[in-house]
């Protein structure tokens, strides 16, 4: 460690963890691109390094002030220790990057009171690919092969996959040929290991790491010549939408309004103004004829009134990923919030498919149920060209960080009789407008036909 005394400039060693340089970070070819996340008033040297110990990485990098990015191997092009010359937000006198520059900190262990290291999942038994392990980029040989040493050589190596075949260890991404969607009984794996080995299959395991295939994102090159709005009501999916669009198209998504807790969580485009056509589309809540006609066209994200109404009510209560209390249920506040919010769902779609110049109408159950297929949609409205390899690393990243944790505290519909028939009344309405719109009109599950 660095004295803090007199005489210790803005790049002195940070109490933890070891300082190993300043380095270029040259957007898509990055190295450090496992897990990122932003904070823009309180980033700190050890709230980036205990981020990339909880997922296994070996290499912290702050970039910006603000910016936190993980990875395992070093950047390759060091730079003088003048290029990091900006400090971290939350933290005086630290090296923190500068624009496109990279402080790069050597993981040690995770500090105290923070989170613990993600462990390893089991994915299930599959058969080999037909070309054998072949498929697979790197491997490791060793007697007894333990989960343990699997995961920690593929982590290691920054491949979000473990795969052991009696004693034998590789590493992997999904891929067309190895996708993880037809897996065998377990009991096939649970052989000898030399009898699993002729046998041709192999235990997969989820290792700590990102799949980094899609991670890599930037603003559009050019100025998009099509303005797209990704429209939904408030609580219908829009943030998680966002996630699933920007890893396929490698495109940040932009926003109507400014959210910090969005951009913290690696959103950059929430930081830009939404006019700039810099993003591939933007996320809008709005519904007035003149905020629908400002677009060119628009993914219209649609979910359960239901599920939307708790959804959104949780986040104004208790935030992105937090439930309301008991009290907040049991208040006046819900039936009031039920009564105007309801309303508001209908008419946010009615609008948008009045207005709407080009539409195309996506289903967040259809998207969570189905979710290559539609993606596959989405990403050809927004005019984009995405490799299956990507689109699978979507879906092996495809929860992001927006989704709430653990039990939820109270019935996940607590809606009386009287507001249950007010709102099935709008989901007809909704129903026979997309019917009549051309459409197939809303999934079975909402429908009180």
């Amino acid at each position: 460690r660095a004295a803090a005394g007199r005489g210790c400039s803005l790049l002195c060693f940070p109490p933890a963890g070891m300082y190993v340089g300043c380095f270029s970070d040259s957007g898509r070819d990055r190295t450090l691109k496992g897990a990122v996340f932003f904070d823009l008033r309180k980033m700190t040297v050890s709230h980036c390094q205990d981020a990339c110990a909880e997922r296994s990485y070996v290499y912290a990098g702050l970039e910006a002030g603000a910016e936190c990015y993980c990875g395992n191997r070093l950047p390759v092009t060091s730079m003088g220790p003048e290029a990091c010359n900006h400090e971290c937000k939350g933290e005086k006198g630290s090296a923190c990057g500068g624009v496109g520059r990279l402080s790069v900190y050597r993981v040690e262990e995770l500090q105290p009171g923070s989170r613990k290291r993600r462990t390893v999942t089991y994915r299930g038994c599959f058969r080999l690919p037909e070309n054998g392990t072949h498929a697979f980029p790197d491997s490791l040989v060793q007697a007894n092969a333990t989960v343990e040493a699997c995961s920690g050589f593929c982590s290691q190596k920054e491949f979000p996959l473990a795969v052991l075949r009696g004693w034998e260890c590789y590493c992997a991404y999904p891929t067309p040929q190895f996708s993880l969607r037809d897996a065998v009984d377990s009991s096939l794996c649970g052989q000898e290991p030399e009898l699993q080995r002729l046998a041709e299959y192999c235990e997969v395991y989820q290792t700590p790491v990102q799949d980094t295939r899609c991670t890599d994102r930037r603003f559009l090159p050019t100025k998009s010549k099509v303005f797209v709005a990704l429209s939904s009501f408030p609580g219908a999916g829009n943030t998680w939408a966002r996630h699933l669009i920007e890893h396929a198209t490698g495109f940040y998504t932009g926003s109507y309004y400014f959210d910090g807790t969005l951009y913290n969580k690696g959103f950059k485009g929430e930081k830009d103004h939404w006019r700039s056509r810099r993003t591939i589309c933007v996320k809008t809540h709005e519904s007035g004829r003149r905020e629908i006609e400002m677009f060119d066209s628009a993914i219209l994200l649609i979910r359960n009134p239901y599920r939307s109404l708790v959804a959104e009510f949780n986040r104004k209560c208790a935030g992105h990923l937090g439930y309301a209390a008991d009290r907040n249920w049991k208040s006046k506040e819900w039936p009031d919030f039920v009564n105007s919010y309801a309303a508001w769902w209908s008419s946010h779609v009615l609008d948008w498919l009045r207005y709407g110049k080009r539409l195309l109408v996506v289903h967040y159950e259809e998207l969570r149920h189905s979710l290559l297929p539609t993606l596959r949609e989405m990403v050809a409205f927004l005019n984009v060209s995405v490799s299956e390899e990507r689109l699978l690393c979507v879906e092996n990243n495809k929860e992001g960080s927006f989704r709430r944790r653990g039990r939820r505290p109270h019935d996940p519909e607590p809606f009386t009789p009287e507001m249950r028939a007010l709102i099935d009344g709008y989901i007809r309405t909704v129903d026979k407008a997309l019917r009549e719109h051309g459409g197939a009109g809303l999934p079975g599950e909402y429908v009180p036909r």
